[in-house]
């Protein structure tokens, strides 16, 4: 049952992975184990094969969908067992960027690795992202930029952690088209990733 939950989910298959995902239930397997060796399992595939570019960003879309209309059903009873998400980040695109189609797979391909992730949506003031990391306890702050003008808004991001005093207990994480590993070195950030699968690899490390 736990593979067809993961092949279903691969295939984009909302309605019967949630059918699934019910039945799974009824039959006594844990919410855990149904996230993990199900849902999890197959997302995972999905990630590895858009890394290759075996699929697209729209089979990603729909695969997310699936994952989405199953963890619903298992998160009142996650809660309710007291497991809690393996970390939690704050995402979102820097003040001046209305771009969301990267920050949204990468929020995606995190989800399915297990982490919470709470999205500011586009056009987020750096002070917003290190208030929610507070407030949130977050352990990770990932930022996307589209726009190479509004790459410099990444820089301040980091330059407010550090005047929040909160810089050697988050993660500062970048990521978009004119992004780069120099350009994440220069402005002191801990992780540059050239795609949304490699940033879910990289927040999983940081949160372990």
């Amino acid at each position: 049952m736990l593979s067809q939950i993961s092949e279903n989910l691969q295939k984009g298959k909302a309605k019967v992975v949630k059918q699934l995902v019910q039945e799974a239930i009824d039959a006594g397997i844990s919410a855990q184990e149904i996230l993990e060796k199900g849902l999890i399992a197959g997302m995972n595939v999905v990630g590895e094969k858009f890394r290759n570019n075996e699929i697209f960003v729209p089979e990603v879309l729909v695969a997310a969908r699936a994952l989405n209309m199953g963890s619903a059903l298992l998160k009142p009873l996650l809660a309710a067992d007291g497991i809690k998400a393996s970390g939690r980040v704050c995402i979102g695109t820097v003040q001046g960027d209305l771009h969301d189609i990267g920050k949204n797979l990468v929020k995606m391909m995190m989800e399915g690795k297990g982490l919470e992730v709470i999205d500011l949506g586009t056009d987020v003031a750096p002070d917003t992202f290190v208030k929610t990391a507070v407030e949130q306890d977050c352990q990770i702050i990932c930022c996307s930029a589209l726009l190479t003008t509004t790459m410099p808004m990444m820089a301040e991001v980091v330059k407010a952690a550090e005047a929040a005093g909160i810089r050697n207990k988050v993660k500062i994480m970048i990521g978009g088209a004119p992004v780069s590993e120099e350009f994440c070195a220069q402005i002191g950030a801990d992780k540059y990733t050239p795609d949304a699968a490699s940033a879910a690899d990289a927040a999983v490390a940081f949160c372990a």
